[in-house]
């Protein structure tokens, strides 16, 4: 699709808030009925005692206008270690409640998790270890900020086993970096990649943004250029969403320098096209690989999965969120930690888990959630077949999908027989196709970021 058909199909009728759908149900469904004592059966009740860690590290040195995240500038050693042994308490609390837990990938996020320190960083990473087995040839990541990142950082990640690192560049351009406070030269990205590839860090992610404040065609095709000089082995590349009644700092931006929605849609095609045309296969939404990643294989077997961390190769049942606000994906549902950090770190100190909200999940949602994995993943899913796996009639499924036929008939979707596809024009917008399955939605203005 390119942005001239979208236009002539009234971007307007689309400019509405959706979920990013990493999960279903949504965050927006969770409540604090769901506490601490829910989150310790369900680790207890797990069939299959594999999972994903996930580590939120909620700082950074600086903060940039832009950024949605549950993050705070943080350079003081002190509250910097008393996270840490937060984290480490934390673990042993999980370790208590499910000591057979196997763990296959492990993603440290955050904010800034680099900014955690070195020595921390090695010091939960040790204590994790310790803990719990490990999934051989399993992945461990980690976000790192490439402006502080030296080369006594590098080496450090490098001994404590992690094997790609994923470094926010968002654009080169120095307007639109001053406009996000993100000031972030092209020289210091490349030197912080080369020490990681020196020290055998091998596998780089970049991520990218579209959609800031004074970003252009021109600008961002530029940004293009020298991100693909640097042939990372992934690239993420997300749309800028604008959501200031959630994060003040957006306030910062002036919307009057935002691209609108045409020019949003041209730059998404921009993106993918130019990393299409460079070797890069495109990955669900947001997500290019090299055809030698892991993310590739995956997508090509039809193995592909979306987690709260995004895309993801390793179909591991469950995830497991440690630190403030982070999420665990389990059988049951989801639970999701306090996001102020004091509260975070009290409950911890008391020997409970942090557990503030959650949602318990039933045969409906499990159903929903397939289709909807699928469509993120694959852009096509057979209804039959996953509706007979949950026991459905597919045919009344799909009498109740009300918004199915508007989506067909503005050709975003197809329907050959009950096997549902997104189509080409259709793949930018897939999380509105996903939306039409989603039973808690409610149309208007919301929490959710904009789906163009």
């Amino acid at each position: 699709m390119d942005g001239t058909n979208l236009t002539r199909r009234s971007l307007a009728a689309y400019d509405r808030p959706v979920p990013r759908y990493t999960s279903y149900p949504t965050a927006a469904q969770f409540h604090a009925d769901v506490g601490p004592a829910d989150h310790r059966a369900w680790l207890a009740a797990l069939p299959d005692a594999r999972a994903t860690v996930y580590l939120h590290v909620p700082f950074c040195r600086q903060l940039c206008w832009y950024c949605a995240c549950n993050t705070s500038a943080m350079n003081r050693k002190q509250p910097l270690e008393d996270y840490a042994q937060a984290l480490i308490r934390e673990i042993d609390l999980v370790a208590d409640a499910v000591p057979h837990l196997l763990v296959g990938t492990i993603q440290w996020g955050g904010g800034t998790p680099s900014q955690l320190g070195a020595a921390r960083l090695a010091q939960v990473s040790r204590h994790l270890a310790a803990r719990f087995d490990r999934a051989s040839g399993s992945e461990t990541s980690v976000e790192v900020d490439p402006r502080y990142c030296d080369e006594a950082f590098v080496a450090a990640m490098a001994e404590a086993g992690v094997t790609r690192v994923s470094l926010g560049v968002q654009d080169f351009d120095i307007e639109v970096q001053e406009a996000i406070n993100r000031m972030q030269s092209v020289e210091v990205t490349g030197a912080a990649i080369g020490r990681f590839r020196e020290a055998g860090v091998r596998h780089v992610n970049i991520d990218l943004v579209y959609g800031l404040p004074r970003q252009t065609l021109d600008s961002l095709s530029r940004t293009l250029d020298v991100a693909l000089a640097i042939r990372p082995d992934r690239f993420a590349v997300f749309g800028y969403a604008h959501v200031p009644w959630m994060k003040s700092r957006q306030q910062l931006i002036d919307v009057s320098t935002l691209p609108g929605l045409p020019e949003r849609a041209a730059m998404a095609d921009l993106v993918a096209e130019r990393l299409v045309a460079a070797g890069y296969h495109r990955i669900g939404l947001d997500h290019f690989a090299l055809p030698t990643d892991p993310l590739a294989t995956a997508a090509g077997r039809g193995r592909l999965r979306r987690s709260f961390q995004g895309y993801v190769a390793e179909e591991l049942p469950s995830v497991i969120g440690l630190g403030a606000s982070a999420i665990s994906s389990l059988p049951q549902g989801f639970v999701q930690n306090a996001s102020d950090t004091k509260r975070y770190q009290s409950a911890i100190a008391a020997g409970i888990l942090a557990t503030e909200r959650g949602v318990a999940t039933h045969a409906a949602d499990r159903l929903r959630a397939e289709v909807i994995d699928r469509l993120m993943c694959n852009f096509t899913a057979d209804l039959d077949e996953i509706c007979r796996r949950h026991g459905v009639a597919s045919g009344s499924f799909l009498a109740g999908i009300a918004d199915l036929p508007a989506l067909i008939d503005d050709g975003l979707v197809r329907l050959d027989g009950e096997r549902l596809h997104v189509t080409d024009d259709g793949r930018p917008l897939v999380r509105f196709v996903c939306a039409a399955f989603d039973q808690y939605l409610a149309h208007g203005k919301g929490r959710h970021s904009s789906g163009i």
